[in-house]
């Protein structure tokens, strides 16, 4: 039920009006990583970003591929974290998440030939071009991080308290 849930979330907000590369898909696949099943870790993020495509659009193959394989790649970052799942472990993976990212989809020519050319030059000029987008992608994976983990383990302590107290009641 929650994979599903988390599915939903991300196809909505990527389709509601947000600042570029301001999304949950990131913070999705770093979550399932640690929570979920390792299959849900890579699966998640990429259904999202296919239903949400298929409103949105598809562009190149070798651009969704790039998109899709950062995503899962951020996923198995959640399955590293797991091992070691604290709040600095979090924000580190999140923010590996964001680098990964930028770096994979800034490098892969993902431009036309003739904004930048498809050398060493052109991906330097790429990279800091794209700037105040890895800026909007790491303020979001890192909101949509501490909303997804902070809600989920607030929802977990809330329902340990009242375990513990209906424990105490029969007791």
């Amino acid at each position: 039920m929650l994979a599903i849930v988390l599915i939903i979330l991300g196809v909505l907000i990527r389709l509601e009006p947000h600042l570029a590369n301001f999304a949950p898909i990131a913070a999705i696949a770093l979550f399932a990583g640690v929570y979920l099943k390792r299959r849900y870790a890579l699966l998640l993020p990429l259904s999202a970003m296919f239903m949400s495509d298929i409103v949105i659009g598809f562009d190149s193959i070798q651009s969704r591929l790039t998109v899709y394989g950062s995503f899962a790649f951020v996923g198995l970052i959640g399955l590293a974290v797991k091992k070691k799942k604290n709040i600095a472990t979090i924000a580190g993976g999140s923010i590996a998440g964001s680098l990964v990212f930028y770096l994979i989809t800034n490098f892969a020519y993902l431009y036309p030939a003739s904004m930048y050319p498809h050398n060493l030059s052109g991906v330097i000029a790429s990279y800091h071009n794209a700037l105040p987008f890895f800026r909007n992608t790491l303020a979001g994976d890192l909101f949509y991080t501490g909303l997804l983990f902070g809600s989920y383990e607030l929802i977990r302590y809330i329902a340990r308290q009242n375990s513990l107290s209906s424990v105490s009641k029969t007791a």
